[in-house]
Formats: C-alpha cells, structure tokens, sequence
C-alpha cells in the first residue's frame, strides 16, 4: 500500500534507539526525508551511521538537544524550522517507589516527558495548519490508563501528553492535520532491557525467563503475555502518520498487546 510518506520531512524525537529508532527507521524505508533527534552528538552520528548501513540511499539529518530545556528546544527549532510528521517520542522512565520521588523527580519527568513534546506540537502544528497538511504523534504508554505503582511520576507524565494530544487534536479541527497518541503496552527497548538484566542478575534466572515472569506478575492482563519489540510499536506509528490513517484524530490508539482492559 501506497503511505504517502515519500519526501515528507519527518523529526522523530528521542530515535537514537528504541522505539524512536526503529520508527526513523521505518519511515526511512517509506522514503521519507527523516531527522534523528538525540541529547548528544555521538549517538546522533551513530544511528544515522546504522541505518545508512542498511538504507544506503535513505535521507537523513540529525539535530543533538537536551528538549528537557527551552535552550534545547529552541536549538532544535531553529535548526530544523518546519516538518510534515512531527514524532514525540522523547522521554525516560524510571521506577521509583512513591515516597521516595522527590520534587526535582516530578520536574524531571515533566519537563522532559510532557513539556517537550508540548512546546515542539506549539511550533510544528502552526507551520501544519497553514499548509493544510501534517501529522504528529505523542508516543505515550499504556501507563498512561494503567498508573504503575513503581513509577506514579512515569505515569503522570504519560497521561499528561494524551490531554495535550486530544486539545491539539480540537486545535486543528477542519484541518487535514491530525494528532493522536500511541500507546505501546510493555516493549522491550534498550532501557527496559537492561532493567530486565538487572532483575534476571538479581534473582538468578535467565534474561529470557525474567522477562516472560515480569510481564506474568506485573502485566498480567496482558493477552499477548510478552514484551513487544521496538518494530512492533514503530509499525502503529508508521500507519497512523501515513495517509492511510486520514480519518485517524484526535485517538489514543493502544498497541499494549491487551493489558488495558476495556472493550
């Protein structure tokens, strides 16, 4: 099927690795003109490194800013000014038990989960609605419905971004710009593999039986009964900024594998 996405200039935020890698990756094989977005040079030059290593003649650009910061976010601005598909993906999680987040915890995680993305949707959405055309796409999680004990402060700010994607979702009302939210169940990227790792280390099991216990005990509404893989978050997101998902907007749309439960 045709997505439309070839030549469309595409800033996917926080796609060093991960979820956000194998998203720039994805649009890169749809043809797209596709910046990676990191916090620091070097992991910049090596994603763009890799995927030219599997796409030789894929278009890429790269821009490093911390966008926890308004220093960060207007360095990304200025250097990239306008874009067709906007992909909010940066962020973190960070397990934390409840009385021990502090308020510099809080800050963190909403500066760099929620206000980045914020402020990013204020600029790009301007520049989508005057041309009449555009995407963007809040990579949130299922935390979002499901609040994780061991992590409130993850959960807020995952919720926080479906009220910023719904209200720019009213905002382009009329428009052929649609905003929505994905909401990736368990996946395992990087940073949850070392997590994983860590607890497999701890307990003495296998990283393979670590993984299939964690989901069993702390997911265990999950139908799918397995961690998902960074593509298979990448695919969703690829879609929903395509033009096969025009009538799309203004949704959450779960790709959690069933743990949310509802119908």
């Amino acid at each position: 099927m045709n997505t439309g996405l070839k030549n469309k200039k595409v800033l996917v935020t926080g796609s060093t690795k991960g979820i956000g890698f194998q998203t720039a990756l994805k649009f890169a094989e749809e043809g797209a003109e596709v910046i990676i977005h990191g916090r620091k040079d070097d992991a910049v030059h090596m994603a763009i490194k890799e995927i030219k290593s599997k796409l030789p003649e894929s278009k890429l650009g790269g821009s490093s800013a911390d966008l926890a910061t308004e220093e960060g976010i207007l360095k990304l601005i200025k250097e990239i000014p306008n874009v067709d598909v906007l992909i909010n993906n940066a962020g973190y999680f960070e397990p934390k038990p409840f009385f021990e987040i502090t308020r510099e915890d809080w800050k963190k995680m909403y500066e760099t989960n929620v206000l980045s993305g914020a402020e990013l949707t204020q600029h790009y959405l301007k520049g989508m609605l005057e041309r009449d055309s555009g995407r963007i796409i809040f990579v949130s999680s299922e935390s979002a419905l499901n609040i994780p004990a061991e992590m409130v402060h993850y959960g807020m700010s995952k919720t926080a971004q479906l009220s910023i994607s719904r209200g720019s979702a009213e905002i382009a009302k009329g428009s052929r710009v649609t905003v929505n939210s994905v909401l990736p169940g368990p996946t395992l990227s990087e940073g949850v593999e070392e997590f994983i790792q860590s607890l497999a280390k701890a307990q003495g099991k296998s990283n393979e039986d670590m993984a299939r216990d964690f989901i069993r005990e702390n997911r265990p509404s999950s139908l799918v009964q397995r961690f998902a893989k960074p593509e298979e978050i990448a695919n969703v997101i690829v879609f929903l900024a395509s033009e096969l998902a025009s009538m799309i907007h203004g949704a959450s749309v779960r790709a959690d594998g069933g743990v949310y439960k509802s119908i």
